[in-house]
């Protein structure tokens, strides 16, 4: 049987957004398969399927490329969240988002969650210049192995994008998607930093979005094939996390 075939449904879908060379693909690759890879343009689109406890999960990634930009519409569509990603060295790839990439989630499920996340954070912050030890990689959720001894690195980049900046702009996002700001996920839990080369906060970055998709994954589910939601599942799932595979 072809493997294809052989793919397992995705409950829920997740979309990875921003312009060229910010780092998604690298990211999605540092999640996945747990490394760094120096990676080309993405063309179109492309996705991997995620297992988190019980669930299926998409991740997709998408082209940059103004050329590809009619598409992300269609890649966005019915998404439960969707990652805006830009380059903290790298201002315009923060204006990107707003002026290019919003107005494409305009597709995604009504109750979407929407995370600000700035990449590349290696070359600005010594924090995020430290590689990430092999044990706290794979370990979950589980205790984290202890920093190596040797002095962090210098920043090799000027910082152009704050936190503060990305803060504003999930701010102007809740108000573009007419969400009351009050109720709303906080910003400060929404917005990250990351380095796809060292694995800064890319777990958390993931895992805390899967955490969060859990309601919509079982309201899904529950109207697809029961009117009643199973509490224990979710339970399940939630233990289970830290063990699942990609």
């Amino acid at each position: 049987m072809p493997e294809y075939a052989k793919m397992k449904k995705p409950d829920v879908k997740l979309v990875i957004l921003g312009d060229m060379n910010v780092g998604k693909t690298s990211l999605l690759h540092r999640y996945m398969e747990r490394k760094f890879k120096e990676t080309i343009s993405t063309v179109g689109g492309a996705f991997f399927l995620k297992q988190w406890g019980p669930y299926n999960i998409s991740i997709w990634d998408t082209a940059g490329r103004e050329q590809f930009h009619g598409l992300g519409s269609m890649y966005c569509r019915g998404a439960a969240a969707i990652i805006l990603t830009y380059d903290v060295t790298n201002w315009q790839s923060l204006a990107e988002l707003e002026d290019r990439f919003l107005s494409l989630t305009d597709t995604a499920n009504s109750d979407c969650i929407f995370a600000v996340v700035g990449n590349k954070a290696d070359l600005t912050d010594p924090e995020a210049g430290l590689k990430e030890e092999e044990g706290e990689e794979e370990g979950g959720e589980g205790e984290k192995a202890e920093r190596p001894a040797h002095p962090p690195p210098s920043p090799v980049a000027r910082r152009q994008v704050h936190r503060e900046d990305a803060i504003a702009l999930y701010g102007r996002i809740l108000r573009y998607k007419m969400l009351d700001e009050r109720t709303s996920l906080p910003a400060e839990k929404m917005c990250f930093e990351t380095s796809a080369k060292t694995g800064y906060n890319v777990d958390l970055l993931f895992e805390t979005l899967f955490d969060m998709v859990l309601p919509s994954i079982l309201k899904k589910r529950s109207g697809n094939d029961s009117p009643t939601v199973d509490l224990e599942e979710c339970h399940s799932a939630k233990r289970t996390k830290a063990g699942c595979c990609s």
